[in-house]
């Protein structure tokens, strides 16, 4: 646990000094750390979820963290939860959100700040914890049921925020292989926004973007070889703008 100054009463004394503070003063919340990580598996955007071994939720599914640190930051909590609790380790982490409602944790009040990755599933080795029984990808699309505290709301922030990131990250292409089709470009991205796109919207928008290059391979198959492409990496400051929106299926000619 760790405290965070909150004033137990509205008069606020102004004789403090180093020699007389008394932090028993003031209430102190707990703070921890959340971790949402996405993946791409079988074609399906999935998260990672432990299953907690004890109260509160226990037997619930939950989002990997825990309690930070005294003497730890934000980030360094973040990721030793993450390992201890999941195994995933060396992974580019961005910070999501604070969550502080009242009651959202009935132990104590918990305020929690929320990380958010995506990965390769297939570069890490998942393992579960002493504080949990199980840990493993889920479909977003098909969690095993209501999350443990406020972990739905979590991940209704996390998935808003990578949606939008989509228009002005290059970030969702860390889910894919070296070389990709279109089509696969095309179904990742609707994965993430939970809609289809428009196939020919889609084609000319991210050629538009200029983040592809054609690797001249041909995936062999039923009909017509499948061009195959990798990202860019030289494209230097370029500015990477990517309105998914207007590659909708149902998009208006106005959006």
């Amino acid at each position: 646990m760790i405290g965070v100054n909150c004033m137990s009463t509205s008069v606020e004394r102004t004789d403090e000094t180093p020699e007389n503070y008394d932090p028993s003063r003031y209430e102190r919340p707990s703070v921890t750390v959340d971790v949402v990580i996405f993946t791409l598996l079988e074609k399906e955007l999935n998260m990672l979820l432990v299953k907690r071994r004890r109260w509160p939720y226990d037997g619930h599914w939950a989002i990997p963290g825990g309690f930070i640190n005294m003497d730890e930051s934000l980030e360094q909590s973040a990721r030793r939860e993450l390992e201890e609790e999941t195994g995933v380790r060396d992974i580019y982490l961005e910070q999501l959100y604070t969550f502080g409602l009242p009651h959202r944790d009935p132990r104590t009040r918990v305020i929690s700040i929320a990380y958010f990755a995506i990965i390769r599933a297939d570069r890490q080795t998942l393992r579960a914890s002493e504080e949990s029984t199980d840990v493993r990808w889920y479909p977003v699309q098909r969690l095993p049921g209501p999350l443990a505290f406020d972990h739905d709301h979590i991940l209704a922030t996390a998935l808003d925020r990578l949606r939008s990131k989509l228009e002005y990250t290059t970030l969702a292409f860390q889910l894919l292989p070296e070389v990709f089709s279109i089509l696969e470009l095309k179904y990742m991205y609707e994965q993430i926004l939970g809609e289809e796109l428009d196939k020919g919207n889609f084609y000319r928008k991210i050629k538009d973007a200029h983040v592809l290059e054609d690797t001249g391979i041909r995936r062999e198959g039923r009909g017509r070889p499948t061009a195959l492409y990798r990202f860019r990496h030289d494209r230097g400051d370029e500015q990477f703008v990517f309105r998914w929106r207007e590659a909708r299926v149902a998009a208006s000619p106005d959006e």
